[in-house]
């Protein structure tokens, strides 16, 4: 039950659901706090109407031969504003009332006439004041009922009053409210079915995604996720997911085809065996890292979606950095496989290797210049040498990324320096490459060229290293029987390579 709770389905139906009520329970704030504000104003200014046309189309007195018609026009403004209309003339006869009763309690209103120099009773309880016009609330003292009363005293000098009773005022803000009420339980019941559907909707290419991501992480990559005509962050990463999913299955299905073809090729029984179990041990270690990150991040992402923008394209990129770590990861390491238990062919050629190192430079000209790295490769002239170019750039890489990542400061700069010499042996070239920085300890120098270790025992993945870049060099050098290693020296560390002259 717990668990359902933690769903993002029933967190985003709550969420709705209380969004809902919030709506609703304003609205009856709203309604009770200002609605009843509203009709007063509402009908003071109908009063206030009423007064300005009265004054203005009444004569003092109406004649005989107008009589009905006037009568007629005040009925009909009485029973359009529910008012009680009252009008006495200056000798306090009425000249016309709509209600017999407001003319009986006339002696109780006329006690309270408003006079505008002398006469504030209450002043909480008026509502409008000015000129010869007033409007406030008064009680029946009779029957204790609360009105708004307007009193005035017109042009042609007779008085005026207009009564409206406050009952059907709060009636109307209660029906208001209880229609409020209903609504509420209507809205709850149908946006509850509403938000069901949506939440559905919503969810299910997420648990889709879910179940793709647990079968990935158990090698199985025939579920793919089906891609909805729409463009939204879940359809990119559904497809992300699928990106992912073949690169996998590709990489995997070309890793057992070369696995298979190494079991062909190799004659002696031990050494197969030593390489699978070797192979075995190695994409195990290093692929349920990435896998496991790639799960994380996964279901990291589907409990967080209701979360910001950023956070769910930096789930993204860290999804998608890791199938590339594992993708260079196995290219690399299918590499060595071959250099080390395969009868790899190099294709030999003549090539310039002062143009390879310059190129190799360029490559890194960003990270260079962000980590204020100084290069010193001082050749000029072309110098030929003979070789498969494309293995000799991967160990200059290798050489040259590896001085990039624990270069350090000495004599106040970073400084790694490229120069060629002769080697030991006639018609070889000896390439060096040295950065400042720390010595390698003494333990440490014919271990590194072992596939996957690392001096820096936290095994930081951050500096995006593979731990076998070392070793496809002594693989490379090897199959060539040229010489290789690794010196210390005063302020740092030396790499060199031999390659045979052209």
């Amino acid at each position: 039950m717990n668990k359902i709770f933690k769903s993002v389905r029933a967190k985003l139906f709550i969420t709705l659901c209380i969004v809902v009520l919030m709506i609703i329970s304003f609205l009856i704030i709203v309604n009770n706090v200002v609605l009843e504000t509203i009709y007063y104003n509402s009908k003071k200014e109908a009063s206030l109407d009423t007064y300005s046309y009265i004054n203005n189309n009444f004569p003092k007195e109406f004649e005989t031969s107008n009589k009905d018609r006037y009568e007629l026009e005040l009925e009909r403004i009485s029973i359009d504003n529910t008012f009680d209309i009252l009008i006495i003339n200056e000798e306090n006869e009425d000249i016309y009332v709509s209600n017999n009763n407001f003319l009986n309690n006339f002696e109780e209103i006329s006690d309270i006439k408003y006079d505008v120099q002398y006469s504030i009773l209450n002043r909480s309880d008026i509502m409008y004041s000015k000129d010869n016009v007033s409007i406030r609330k008064i009680q029946d003292k009779k029957n204790g009922i609360e009105f708004i009363l307007l009193n005035s005293k017109l042009d042609n000098n007779n008085n005026l009053y207009i009564r409206m009773p406050v009952a059907p005022i709060r009636e109307s803000v209660n029906i208001a409210n209880n229609f409020l009420y209903i609504l509420a339980l209507v809205s709850v019941a149908f946006g509850g079915i509403a938000i069901t559907v949506i939440t559905q909707k919503f969810t299910k290419p997420i648990e889709e995604l879910n179940e793709i991501a647990n079968r990935m992480s158990k090698l199985d990559f025939e579920k793919k996720y089906n891609i909805r005509d729409t463009e939204d962050e879940i359809n990119e990463l559904g497809i992300s997911i699928n990106v992912l999913s073949d690169k996998l299955e590709k990489t995997i299905n070309q890793l057992t085809l070369n696995n298979l073809e190494l079991e062909k090729d190799i004659e002696e029984k031990s050494k197969l065996s030593e390489m699978r179990n070797q192979f075995i041990s190695d994409v195990s270690h290093e692929l349920k890292t990435p896998i496991a990150l790639i799960q994380g991040y996964s279901e990291g992402l589907i409990e967080n979606v209701n979360t910001d923008e950023e956070n769910r394209k930096f789930y993204s990129e860290v999804i998608f950095d890791e199938a590339n770590k594992m993708d260079k990861l196995v290219k690399r390491l299918l590499e060595l496989m071959k250099l080390e238990y395969a009868n790899t062919q190099f294709n030999n050629t003549k090539f310039d290797i002062v143009e390879l190192i310059n190129e190799v430079i360029r490559n890194s000209k960003v990270v260079l210049d962000e980590q204020k790295i100084e290069v010193e490769f001082k050749e000029k002239e072309s110098i030929n040498v003979f070789a498969d170019d494309f293995y000799i750039e991967q160990v200059v890489t290798n050489y040259f990324t590896n001085a990039l990542k624990y270069v350090k400061e000495s004599g106040n700069k970073k400084q790694i320096k490229i120069y060629i010499k002769k080697g030991k042996e006639s018609g070889k070239l000896r390439v060096c490459i040295f950065n400042t920085g720390d010595n390698i300890g003494e333990e440490d120098l014919n271990r590194i060229w072992t596939r996957f270790y690392k001096i820096d025992e936290s095994r930081n993945r951050s500096k995006g290293g593979t731990g076998i870049g070392l070793s496809l060099v002594k693989a490379i050098m090897t199959k060539y029987n040229n010489s290789y290693g690794v010196v210390n020296k005063k302020d740092g560390v030396e790499f060199y390579f031999e390659i045979t002259a052209g």
